[in-house]
This record gives C-alpha cells, sequence and structure tokens, in this order.
C-alpha cells in the first residue's frame, strides 16, 4: 500500500511505481500537485485494487491499459484535467464498484450498445462537473445489476476493508468523497451497500429514463443542472431506498407524483427551479419539507409555498349589509350597557341615602341629604306661589 495523500508532490507520475507491482494493492496519490498524463504502465500493476489520483493536475485521455487491472475495485480520478470521451471499455472491470470521474474535462455521448452486459458490480457512479450531453444513458443504468439487487450482501452490510492491511493499529479503510443530501461529503468508511447516481453539471437533455425505477437498492440520485424535460416519472417511487433525490435546475414539468411521498427514508429533496406546476401533494414524506425544495417552480402552489392554490377554501369576505347590521349591534349594545350603568347608579343612590336617613348614618351623609331634600322642597313650592299671584292679578 501506497498513500502519499494530502501533500505538496509535484512532477509526473514516476515511473518506478511499477516496481512494485508484484505487491501493489493500493494507491493513492490525492491531493497533490502532479500533473501529466497517466502512463500506459500503470497496467503493469495486476493486483491493484484501489487507485486515487483525484484532486490533482493530470491530463490527456485515460489509458486504455487500466482494463487488464482485473482486480480494480475503486477508480478515482475526480478533479483534474483529464479531456477524454465515456470509458466505456471500464465496464469490462467485473470487480469494479466505484468509478469517480468528477470534475474533469470528459465529453460527448454516454451510449452504450444495448445487451452491452458491462458495470456488473458498480455501486458508486459520479460523472458529474464535466461536459456529456445527449439523452440520458438508458443502456447504462440498465445494466447496473449491483444497484438491483443485494443478492451478494446476503450477511448484512459490511464495510470495503482491505483486511489484509493495517493503518495505526486498525485495518485499512477505504475513502471517498461525494455529493450526499446537497453537501461534499467524505465517506471514511464505505459500505457495501451504498449506492448512489450522480450525473449532475452536464448538458443531459430529453426524458428522464424510467429504467431508473428499477434500481430498488439505490440510496442516492442526482440529476440536478442539466436540461431534462417533460414529467417526474412517478416510477422513481419504487425506489423505497432512497434517502436523497436532486432534480433541480433542469425544464422538468407536469406535477410532482404523489408516489414520491412513500419514500419513507427521504431525506432530501430538492425539485427547485424547474417548470412544475399544480398543488404540491401534502401527504406523507413530502408534507416534511421546506418550500427550498419547491422553489423557483412558478407553476407551483399550496404549502409550504406561500402562494396558494386556486381551490383552496378560503373565509368569504363580509358583505356590506353584515358589516353595516354588526355595526348596529354593536351600537345597541353600547346603549345598553350605559342605560344599565345609569339604572345602577340611580338604584345604588337612592338605597344609600334611605339607609343615611333611615339609621342616621354616617351623619354627614344624613345632613346632607336633608338638606337637599329641604332644598327641593323649597324649589317646588316657588313656582306654585307665583302661579297663585299671578292668576290673582
Amino acid at each position: 500500500m501506497i498513500d502519499f495523500s494530502n501533500n505538496s508532490l509535484t512532477g509526473s507520475l514516476p515511473q518506478c511505481l511499477t516496481n512494485l507491482s508484484t505487491y501493489l494493492s493500493v494507491l493513492k496519490l490525492r491531493m497533490n500537485q502532479l500533473e501529466g498524463t497517466i502512463p500506459q504502465t500503470i497496467s503493469l500493476i495486476p493486483r491493484l485494487t484501489t487507485l486515487d489520483l483525484s484532486q490533482n493536475q493530470f491530463e490527456g485521455k485515460l489509458p486504455r491499459s487500466l482494463v487488464n487491472c482485473l482486480d480494480l475495485e475503486i477508480l478515482d480520478l475526480s478533479s483534474n484535467q483529464i479531456d477524454d470521451t465515456f470509458p466505456r471499455w471500464l465496464g469490462k472491470l467485473s470487480k469494479l464498484k466505484i468509478l469517480i470521474l468528477t470534475s474533469n474535462n470528459l465529453k460527448g455521448l454516454v451510449n452504450i450498445p444495448k445487451g452491452d452486459l458491462i458495470f456488473p458490480k458498480l455501486r458508486i457512479l459520479d460523472l458529474s462537473n464535466n461536459y456529456f450531453g445527449g439523452l440520458l444513458p438508458a443502456n447504462l443504468i440498465m445494466n447496473l445489476r449491483g444497484m438491483k439487487n443485494r443478492e451478494d450482501e446476503r450477511d448484512g452490510p459490511s464495510y470495503m476493508t482491505r483486511q489484509s492491511f493495517f493503518w495505526r493499529g486498525a485495518p485499512y479503510e477505504n475513502t471517498v468523497t461525494v455529493m450526499m443530501k446537497g453537501q461534499k461529503t467524505k465517506l471514511v468508511k464505505i459500505l457495501t451497500i451504498f449506492t448512489a447516481i450522480d450525473l449532475s453539471y452536464n448538458f443531459f437533455q430529453g426524458d428522464i429514463p424510467e429504467v431508473f425505477g428499477h434500481l430498488c437498492s439505490l440510496i442516492g440520485l442526482n440529476l440536478s443542472h442539466n436540461h431534462l424535460t417533460n414529467s417526474i416519472p412517478p416510477i422513481l417511487g419504487n425506489l423505497t431506498q432512497l434517502e436523497w433525490l436532486d432534480l433541480s435546475s433542469n425544464k422538468l414539468r407536469g406535477g410532482i407524483p404523489r408516489v414520491l411521498g412513500d419514500l419513507t427514508f427521504l431525506g432530501y429533496l430538492n425539485l427547485s427551479k424547474n417548470q412544475l406546476i399544480g398543488p404540491i401533494p401534502q401527504d406523507k414524506q413530502l408534507s416534511t419539507f421546506s418550500s427550498h425544495s419547491f422553489s423557483e417552480n412558478p407553476g407551483l402552489c399550496g404549502t409550504p409555498l406561500p402562494k396558494a392554490c386556486p381551490g383552496d377554501a378560503q373565509p368569504p369576505p363580509p358583505s356590506s349589509s353584515s358589516t353595516s347590521s354588526r355595526k348596529g349591534h354593536e351600537s345597541w349594545f353600547r346603549k345598553k350597557v350605559v342605560l344599565i350603568g345609569y339604572a345602577s347608579g340611580i338604584v345604588i343612590g337612592i338605597s344609600v341615602a334611605y339607609i343615611a336617613i333611615e339609621t342616621g348614618w354616617p351623619k354627614w351623609l344624613a345632613r346632607v341629604v336633608r338638606m337637599l331634600e329641604r332644598s327641593a322642597a323649597q324649589w317646588m313650592e316657588k313656582p306654585k306661589r307665583r302661579a297663585i299671584k299671578f292668576h290673582g292679578q
């Protein structure tokens, strides 16, 4: 095993590595400043199982001699400047489980002849951030038998561990970096049941092939930032193990299939920046996502978006007659309250005065009441005398 990752190595890949061909199984030179082409002599390491040359400055074409590394399981050449077409010939490697070619200058169509049995055990396919175009590779997807079932995992999930190598007292673990739930994630341990496809940031167009719905063991699917059109196929509801689905930044039309709500493991969904229309299904798993999952689809409506659907029930606005009736009722109620207050005050006042006169206590209140009585009596007698005098004249 040779692991010189995360250093500042420069120059080209040394030819002397082939001198270790009898024993070398793991070669990791990721995150350096190596440049030039990957030499054809790499095939002189026949026992190679892991080749990680990612995050360097390699250019040119992929060495066709890699097809002779029959034990190769992991090939990570991401973040380089490799200028080539899709390496269909790598599909002859029957043990290849991880193929990561993201962020290169790969271009052209991903054409696979129908009936061509290739990539039988591939579990992680990452072709993102390249220049691939044309239709999505339905024939390639159809061949990914390692994502359709788990017949070779009958004893339960395990890790891709090199039991014959030890690092700091523990078995050596393979690691890769993948886009997982919208974020770059380093898998320190790779589960053999981990399956993902990332074809984002390319120029694929046309429909989403229904063959994706046959990958029953698929955990992650990212087709974002392409030019995909037409509707989301309801057959994606068959992907019962799916944990993240990203179809954002395309030109997808139609409604959101309600069957996506049946994906109970789905924890990340991004359908934003498309041309989807209609109400967002409110039941099951789809009701758990935020507005970001559905934003920038002018035709979508309903919760969690602020735009209500036309058929949603709204409380009727109050009519003018009901408004005036309500105002009249409020005015009558206020008057009634005032009258009740006046009446209560009069009754209480008379009661207090009566008690004060009868008991003579408190004395000052009794005196005031008697004075008011005398004044009232005198005031009542004056008009009567004046009236008599007036008639007497």
